[in-house]
Parts: structure tokens; C-alpha cells; sequence
């Protein structure tokens, strides 16, 4: 191949490739902006809850955790003034 029909070819490719992905915009976009149905709407608000369960979950552990490590901390803070008292 010559270097001119390189460099068509490259073109061709390009163009074809910008076309397809124009093409798939827009139809994502169409697709976007449609009413929601019924099932759509009723997913979303199952969604919604377990989203909501999750978090409340999560805050629990949450809490839990902070209070293991502030139990910990307390502890490990005692055994620092038991050895200082050895200490001395």
C-alpha cells in the first residue's frame, strides 16, 4: 500500500468509528429520556428502601465499631498507668 492509500484508509476508519459513536449517543440518550414504567418505578422504590436498610446497617456497625475501639482505648490507657505505677 502506498502511503495516500494509507492515509485513506485511516480516514475511512476514523469516520466510521466517529458514525458508530454518535449513533450509540444518541440512541442512549433517546432511551434516557422515555417515561418510566410501572415495574421501573416500582424497582426504584425497592431500591430506595434497601438503599435505606443499608445505610441504617452500616451506621449500626458503624456506631458499634467506635464503640469497640473506645472500650480498647480505654483499656490500653489503663494498662499505660498500671506500668507507669510499676514503674515508679
Amino acid at each position: 500500500m502506498t502511503t495516500i492509500t494509507k492515509r485513506l484508509f485511516a480516514a475511512l476508519l476514523a469516520g466510521a468509528f466517529a458514525t458508530a459513536a454518535t449513533v450509540s449517543v444518541a440512541q442512549t440518550q433517546t432511551q434516557s429520556t422515555a417515561e418510566p414504567t410501572h415495574a421501573d418505578k416500582k424497582a426504584a422504590k425497592k431500591q430506595a428502601e434497601a438503599d435505606k436498610d443499608a445505610n441504617l446497617a452500616q451506621a449500626k456497625a458503624d456506631k458499634k465499631k467506635t464503640e469497640s475501639q473506645s472500650k480498647a482505648n480505654e483499656a490500653a490507657a489503663d494498662a499505660n498507668l498500671k506500668n507507669a505505677k510499676k514503674a515508679d
